[in-house]
């Protein structure tokens, strides 16, 4: 699958994602009402809102887009029908052929992990059959518990020719809280960093590149430039852009001299553009426009430092 992602990238010269992460905040008015309508004021309501939200967007950009990132958390908070228009996302998306990329930040001890392999990646056995759950063709992994908790999701991905996104250093303020912290006189980010790079060298795409990713936030831009030369062969996943601050200048280091080994994600500054006032001439009726036109912004932005 990075074969995949990595083709598609070059052919759209794009490397973007885009995170499908819909708070009920972002969907316009007329577009839950006709949900609302159909279902109620419901949990069931509000999935039905947030997969037509879905559903617009992407029918507005994955011409121009290699890949999606639904965030799990944005489906789980409406319980069952959330996680349905979940797993309808995913389906939809990889009906358009967009890589899906789960971000799920799974992490557990070598059992639970291997289920969570299982149920995002892999088959699960069902007596004589076995079934996909919800079939990401990447998911984002939290190394905290170390390669019991990594390994499985390795040996899944192998085995469904599949990937998967490794925290390394996180786009959030509180990050260094924990990943900055000196180890041997070295940030715990740059440990974690090689032993990504450790686990992807037996698992290389022909590409190139590992099906061993890792994330890397833009707000970071000087630890991400020394991640890059700790992970040369690893794809990076690079949330932080737009909304939460990262800007096009400081996602060069983040790729190869190949002009490859990075994507980018943006999630509200895409989905909800038509709430930005740059966006604002589209209105809510033309939000699947106004997304669209950011995507070719952000697109035409990342490509003016490559």
């Amino acid at each position: 699958m990075i074969n995949k992602l990595v083709d598609k990238i070059k052919k759209l010269n794009a490397p973007i994602v885009v995170g499908l992460d819909p708070m009920l905040a972002y969907v316009p008015d007329h577009v839950k009402a006709k949900a609302f309508a159909e279902k109620g004021e419901t949990l069931e309501g509000a999935a039905e809102a947030i997969w037509q939200f879905n559903k617009a967007i992407v029918d507005a950009t994955w011409d121009l887009i290699p890949a999606v990132k639904p965030q799990i958390a944005m489906y789980e908070q409406f319980g069952v029908p959330g996680l349905m228009a979940f797993h309808k996302t995913v389906e939809y998306c990889k009906a358009k052929d967009l890589v899906v990329i789960g971000d799920v930040k799974r992490g557990d001890i070598g059992s639970t992990s291997e289920a969570y392999a299982v149920g995002h990646l892999g088959k699960v056995a069902v007596g004589s059959r076995s079934y996909y759950g919800f079939d990401e063709d990447f998911v984002t992994v939290n190394p905290y518990l170390g390669s019991d908790g990594v390994k499985p999701f390795i040996k899944v991905a192998k085995e469904e020719n599949k990937g998967m996104f490794i925290l390394v250093k996180t786009s959030n303020p509180s990050s260094g809280e924990f990943q900055d912290r000196l180890i041997d006189g070295r940030p715990l980010y740059e440990w974690v960093g090689e032993k990504v790079a450790e686990w992807g060298e037996e698992h290389m795409g022909s590409c190139g590149y590992s099906y061993v990713g890792a994330v890397v936030g833009a707000t970071y831009p000087e630890m991400g430039k020394i991640l890059r030369k700790v992970m040369p062969k690893t794809y990076i996943l690079v949330p932080g852009y737009g909304a939460q601050g990262g800007k096009a200048k400081d996602l060069v280091h983040y790729f190869n001299e190949d002009g490859l080994g990075a994507i980018v994600n943006s999630s509200r500054g895409i989905i909800a553009a038509y709430k930005q006032d740059a966006y604002a001439k589209f209105g809510p009726e033309n939000f699947a426009d106004a997304s669209r036109q950011a995507v070719i912004d952000m697109q035409k932005d990342i490509a003016s430092v490559l």
